[in-house]
């Protein structure tokens, strides 16, 4: 429950890459404030050594803690530090000794991975805060270390990395459902199973029919008989259940050693061995259409197309967008290759109702048919963050709150060439998934494609690889604000230039 509490408002946002708004003008009585702060917090500095590390930037002004405020630019930030007006300026928070130390740029470069920034050391102005207030940052700062990290990395996903769904069925009622579709039953069964029930179906008939040839000549006097010339038999050389076994088998498999036969001296010996025949022939059609059926499903063509390990957010186009990349190491191509994608969170209604697990549609081109592929080189999937999407008031600090997973789904036909004619029409499906720890915020996949002689190369070892890019921090919904915001500027601004 506590990933769900509200952040305190951390000063990280202050070191973006985009222009900030006015700060408000301070008020006499918080300049005083902040003069007797800024006594306090010097007498502390006197007792406490304080490391060599750059100190963080003033702001034109008091800072108030609820005060709104946008992200500066970067550029301007060494134009905002003021240091011959100390009464401006708070002190900063002091450090370990043996922490790690960076520089002044490291914090305005947000877009690392999750694993690293939990590892980070929170960095912050000293405001005074009451103890409630204080006790609940103490929390939260605990929430956000390595241990409860590497924790919420292990929770239970939804579908693994490999595709597998990780729901168990429970409690069903009604068992017959499955006998009325017995093939898919048993095509569905794990090999172990499935070769079990493939040796039982024929073990059994031969070993009931057996039986029921040892009963027939036991009750007609043929076991007591052999060698008689002058007995007439029903079976022939049938004088125990392990000859009446072997006949059995040599019927239904039209082995025919020609030792043991029926004779037309009996009906129910003809009946019986044209009742076996049919039931054989049953036997041999499903049980061995369910192994071609097994051994040639398009399951196992989908562990040739894979996904990258890790989704990445950064800007096309001038949009943040979220990509993924997919691969075919096939040379034989998929047919009508579709992509999409689902994201699974759960949410709370406005009505009180907690719906566990729901899902809904990330659009990556339906609209557009991009989400139709032609799979022949690794395809970088984007979808694009805009107002329908899920993560448009989304930025880079709150992604790391969010608990949810993106499992992405690829759809296609086998193509038929050559001796792979058998699999044609079938259709292969491939998954994966992606929690809100496999995201990385301000990075882009590398290219894998170069130019060969009369080709182009593909090289599989750079399908994973990820640089770093210039990113903001902030949600898509900011900086359409901040967009709009700067062409009103511009509009007023040309307006008052005519």
């Amino acid at each position: 429950l506590l990933a769900y509490l509200p952040r305190p408002p951390t000063d990280t946002s202050r070191y973006g890459t985009f222009p900030q708004k006015p700060d408000l003008p301070a008020t006499p009585g918080a300049v005083a404030e902040d003069s007797r702060q800024q006594a306090g917090a010097a007498a502390a500095r006197r007792s406490i050594p304080m490391p060599n590390y750059p100190s963080l930037p003033c702001r034109s002004g008091s800072v108030f803690p609820g005060e709104p405020s946008l992200p500066p630019n970067r550029g301007s930030v060494a134009a905002q530090h003021h240091p011959t007006n100390p009464s401006r300026c708070l002190p900063a928070a002091p450090r370990d000794v043996g922490a790690h130390r960076y520089p002044l740029h490291a914090l305005s470069v947000p877009s690392v991975p999750t694993s690293a920034r939990g590892k980070t050391p929170a960095r912050s102005t000293t405001v005074p805060a009451p103890e409630g207030l204080q006790s609940r940052r103490r929390k939260l700062r605990e929430e956000d270390g390595p241990v409860v990290q590497a924790g919420k990395r292990q929770r239970q996903r939804y579908v693994t990395k490999v595709g597998k769904c990780q729901v168990n069925l429970g409690n069903i009622q009604e068992k017959k459902r499955f006998l009325s579709d017995i093939f898919t039953t048993i095509v569905d069964l794990k090999y172990r199973w499935f070769l079990f029930v493939f040796m039982t179906c024929y073990l059994v008939t031969w070993v009931v029919f057996g039986t029921v040839y040892f009963f027939d000549a036991w009750a007609r006097g043929d076991v007591g008989h052999r060698g008689d010339p002058e007995w007439r038999a029903c079976i022939e050389n049938v004088d125990g259940f392990i000859s009446a076994l072997l006949f059995s088998v040599e019927s239904q498999r039209t082995i025919g050693y020609g030792s043991r036969m029926v004779t037309a001296n009996c009906a129910e010996g003809v009946i019986l061995l044209m009742a076996q025949s049919i039931v054989g022939s049953m036997i041999d059609a499903l049980m061995v259409g369910c192994m071609f059926v097994k051994i040639s499903r398009p399951k196992k063509r989908a562990q040739t197309l894979i996904f990258s390990k890790n989704c990445v957010i950064s800007r096309r186009d001038e949009q943040l967008c979220l990509m993924f990349r997919v691969g075919d190491l096939r040379d034989s191509h998929m047919v009508d290759a579709k992509i999409r994608a689902k994201l699974i969170k759960s949410r709370q209604t406005a009505e009180g109702e907690f719906i566990p697990l729901e899902q809904s549609e990330l659009n990556l081109g339906y609209d557009t048919g991009e989400d139709r592929l032609f799979l022949v080189e690794p395809q970088i999937i984007c979808h694009v963050i805009n107002r329908r999407s899920p993560f448009w008031d989304m930025s880079a600090e709150s992604l790391r709150r969010e608990q949810f997973e993106i499992i992405v789904i690829l759809e296609g036909i086998v193509e038929a060439t050559g001796d792979r004619c058998l699999a044609a029409g079938m259709t292969c499906q491939a998954r994966t998934s992606y929690t809100e720890d496999e995201i990385l915020w301000g990075y882009r996949f590398e290219p894998c494609m170069s130019l060969e002689k009369g080709a182009f190369r593909v090289d599989y070892s750079r399908f994973e690889m990820t640089f770093e890019v210039q990113t903001p921090v902030v949600s898509a919904k900011e900086l359409q604000e901040l967009r709009e915001l700067e062409q009103q500027e511009r509009s007023t601004l040309s307006l008052y230039w005519d």
